[in-house]
């Protein structure tokens, strides 16, 4: 990834990009748990207070986790492909357990108790920061629509709607000097046809359009398919 420099409207720079409060700390989106070693050059950072940049820290390492033992089917450190988070496992005993019960069998598969109100808290961040890091329109009110679910559960309509981001030609100009514009112009031709920024291959990418209204799509670790949109 590359780092441009942002020639938009400083009015909506300077304070924290979650609740309109004092810009004391850089929040990183995605968050670093999301992320493997060597993580990517010029990770994306927003402006954040302190609160909304730590109060969480816990749900986005739940939200983690949680990925991680749904993919491999168990709650086993040992069983997890991503190393970082096995490590995280065997020295939190409380979450460890706590995914341990969140799991049941039936005959067809596993079947996890999802807490959806942590799930939901850390992608409307992540959708906070790239709303305003990438069109320079930050979304301080509550969403219009927020839907997350795994990918392998849309169908065939669904999934190319979600992937081809939004129908009926190409989306609107981004704001003049916004990151969305300058990787118009300066990054390749490959945005006009997918819109996907890859921040790390497997695990995140994400896609922004203000077309119409703001809507921000993720996808972790190609399982978690998360859509925010505010009108």
């Amino acid at each position: 990834m590359q780092n441009f420099k942002c020639y938009a409207d400083s009015r909506n720079k300077g304070f924290c990009v979650h609740c309109g409060g004092p810009y004391e700390t850089d929040d990183h989106v995605p968050s670093k748990v999301l992320l493997d070693e060597p993580y990517p050059e010029n990770l994306i950072v927003c402006p954040s207070c302190l609160k909304c940049n730590n109060d969480l820290s816990e749900d986005e390492t739940y939200l983690a986790c949680l990925l991680e033992c749904v993919i491999a089917g168990e709650a086993t450190p040992s069983k997890l492909r991503r190393p970082k988070i096995s490590k995280a496992l065997e020295h939190s005993e409380s979450l460890l357990k706590r995914l341990q019960k969140a799991r049941s069998d039936s005959d067809a598969g596993s079947i996890w108790s999802i807490e959806n109100e942590r799930v939901r808290a850390v992608l409307l961040k992540l959708a906070r920061g790239h709303a305003a890091y990438e069109h320079n329109q930050p979304q301080l009110q509550e969403p219009d629509y927020l839907d997350f679910r795994p990918l392998c559960m849309m169908n065939e309509s669904e999934r190319a709607s979600f992937e081809r981001g939004e129908e009926g030609g190409l989306a609107g100009w981004p704001e003049v000097g916004s990151r969305a514009m300058q990787r118009l112009l300066v990054v390749n031709a490959d945005v006009f046809s997918e819109g996907w920024v890859t921040v790390q291959d497997g695990n995140y990418r994400f896609h922004v359009s203000d077309e119409n209204g703001m809507a921000v799509k993720i996808v972790l670790r190609e399982y978690l398919a998360c859509q925010v949109v505010w009108e």
